[in-house]
């Protein structure tokens, strides 16, 4: 098993060939669509050679994160990106045996992105990650709800009401089961499967209800997502890998409709990592401000003690003048 790693750039579309694509996907994409057994069967075989991929680079230091494999030249390009504040994504694909797994009916949703925060710490993240109540102010609008609804020590189970746009817009209620792992003082990782993905009609309105798991639009059908830690270089690399399925599309139209689908994770983790650095930057800026006010008021109360210590010497002084 292998991964296969290739940088992206969103293309623009042309307006003509989107609204095309648009209203030749449209009457197919609002019909409902059943998950088969055999779409979950092989998506379930996509994940778990993925995940043995990033368990065995969770295990090596050296190797943890995405750049760390480059070869030398592409390695410092992309840090000098990442250092210059810019969110590096990445398309992914997972391959066994030499083969790329295939997901029959199902379109497969694999993407990385990386971003450098100066001056944040692992546990500053790992702080925030774990603050569910500030998702929906954080990570909004693709977060509208979140609960933390169970926790054991460093597992998490979790509501979350996620809004999804691709060509038509959908809101799903979900469960996603978090593990948080801290291997040393300056890595971390996080992996967070969703356990139940349910479409919602008619959100936030008197006939609101959730469509059968699986039996829905199909617009996103399983999702998990996989993020690193790592302090190093005066600050923290955020890394995070998305890893979602949907339905597919019928080849006369998927062509012009494909590029664009799977485009929209890019959007999703671009997001996630500006708000991620907005936070965390403004948290390092909080924590500065306070130092500064507490030093100020430090050598205020220091100069008010030492103006109080003359002040008593003073009599004293006067008073060995006056004998001499």
């Amino acid at each position: 098993m292998s991964a296969l790693h290739s940088s992206f750039a969103a293309p623009k579309t042309r307006p003509l060939i989107f609204f095309i694509a648009l209203f030749a996907a449209f009457p197919y994409l609002t019909r409902a669509k059943e998950l088969s057994k055999f779409t979950a069967q092989a998506f379930e075989q996509y994940v778990l050679q993925t995940e043995v991929r990033i368990q065995r680079e969770l295990a090596d230091a050296n190797n943890f994160l995405y750049f760390d494999s480059l070869p030398g030249s592409q390695r410092d390009s992309m840090l000098a990106r990442l250092h210059n504040g810019q969110v590096v994504i990445e398309q992914m694909s997972t391959y066994a045996n030499g083969k790329k797994i295939q997901v029959p009916d199902g379109l497969v949703h694999h993407w990385l992105a990386i971003g450098f925060i100066p001056g944040a710490t692992r546990d500053q993240a790992v702080e925030l990650a774990q603050d569910y109540s500030r998702h929906t102010e954080l990570y909004s609008p693709d977060v509208q709800r979140a609960q933390v609804l169970a926790r054991d020590d460093r597992h998490f189970l979790v509501y979350y009401r996620l809004y999804h746009h691709a060509i038509v817009s959908a809101v799903y209620d979900t469960e996603f089961n978090v593990d948080y792992m801290l291997p040393d003082a300056f890595r971390g990782y996080c992996f967070a499967r969703a356990v139940s993905i349910a479409e919602v009609q008619n959100p936030d309105q008197p006939g609101e209800k959730k469509l059968p798991v699986g039996n829905d639009h199909g617009y996103m059908w399983r999702l998990n997502l996989y993020t690193r830690y790592l302090q190093s270089d005066s600050g923290l690399y955020v890394q995070i890998e998305f890893v979602a399925l949907s339905r597919s599309i019928p080849g006369i139209i998927a062509w012009l409709v494909n590029p664009y689908i799977r485009s929209v994770p890019l959007e999703y983790l671009t997001n996630y990592v500006h708000a991620t650095q907005k936070a965390l930057s403004a948290h390092d800026q909080q924590l500065a401000g306070e130092s500064f006010n507490n030093s100020s008021e430090a050598r205020r109360r220091t100069e008010k003690l030492n103006v109080f210590s003359m002040t008593r010497s003073l009599p004293c002084l006067k008073e060995r003048c006056v004998l001499r």
